[in-house]
């Protein structure tokens, strides 16, 4: 059984879709206001590219813990 944690960052964009961004095994000492940071700092550096165009806001941020359980195979 493997144990895996997600850190999702959802933002609102231009055209005010949802656009998620995803991390795999954020650190476990991370804090909320250093999520906030990153968002803003993402906002404002206008790094990614959406068909809705630019990030514009902040909607929230979740860590996502997720077990997988192998059945057969590796």
């Amino acid at each position: 059984m493997a144990v895996k944690q997600t850190l999702r960052m959802n933002f609102l964009n231009a055209a005010g879709k949802s656009v998620t961004i995803s991390l795999d095994n954020p650190k476990d000492d991370l804090t909320s206001a250093a999520v906030q940071t990153a968002m803003d700092t993402v906002i404002a550096k206008n790094i990614f590219i959406t068909s809705g165009g630019d990030l514009v806001s902040k909607v929230k941020a979740t860590i996502v813990d997720t077990t997988d359980t192998v059945l057969f195979g590796d």
